[in-house]
């Protein structure tokens, strides 16, 4: 994700410190756990990429599954290295070609983020985010939702380049409709390489995930040539 700054839903911006009774530092713990599904239900839709489904063509304009893959792998290494105070250092964003077995490495990068974030032990912790922006740093509760978002969104544009459906379950979606509708819709969803494109119309009565999507730029109704909707790949709860 690289596109403004949505704060995390989840918590206020009180920056008291949280104690065990403070229910800031319940949702913290909430929110960590919620990142960890989002991007442990990527990985359970990534392993069941194969080589010959790379050069499909995704929801995200322009990328292939092999292309998406390569972002959402350097992603997971930018935000762990934010997460454990290194994250100005552009080097860790850095989208580099898959290697002989891009779904182990994809697996085991999505580990080392889930980790990270998990020693987070305070909201407010300064966060370096550089393709957002040098000027400031974020709490991680955002970049921790900034994360959040982006898996819930790249996992359903994997699915359905895969020609499958996918639901991440309905406390995640509570979650993440917030998150998304405080990305901001401006010029920099124009920008090459953008994750989300602009926000599209949605009807009122579509559901959370459709409301995700078509805030972020996706069409809930985009399909791959060629494949139908297939069964829901399983998630974390």
């Amino acid at each position: 994700m690289n596109n403004g700054a949505a704060d995390g839903a989840l918590t206020d911006s009180h920056p008291t410190d949280p104690r065990p009774t403070d229910p800031r530092a319940a949702d913290f713990v909430r929110l960590k756990r919620l990142h960890a599904q989002a991007v442990r239900d990527s990985v359970a839709l990534v392993r069941r990429i194969r080589p010959d489904d790379l050069d499909r063509p995704t929801p995200c304009a322009a990328w292939t599954l092999a292309d998406l893959l390569a972002h959402m792998t350097a992603q997971h290494h930018g935000f762990a290295a934010a997460a454990r105070g290194d994250g100005r250092d552009p080097a860790h964003w850095a989208v580099r070609p898959l290697g002989p077995d891009p779904v182990a490495a994809y697996g085991t990068a999505a580990e080392q983020v889930i980790a990270a974030f998990a020693s987070v032990d305070h909201p407010d912790r300064a966060c370096h985010l550089p393709e957002f922006t040098t000027a400031r740093t974020f709490p991680a509760r955002r970049a921790i939702g900034f994360h959040l978002i982006d898996y819930v969104v790249h996992s359903w544009d994997v699915a359905r380049t895969l020609g499958l459906d996918h639901d991440p379950g309905p406390e995640l979606l509570r979650a993440a409709l917030p998150i998304a509708r405080a990305v901001p819709d401006d010029d920099s969803r124009l920008a090459p390489g953008s994750a989300f494109r602009p926000g599209l119309p949605v009807d009122d009565t579509a559901g959370e995930l459709d409301h995700i999507l078509a805030l972020l730029g996706r069409s809930p109704s985009w399909r791959a040539p060629g494949h139908s909707a297939g069964p829901a790949a399983p998630h974390d709860a």
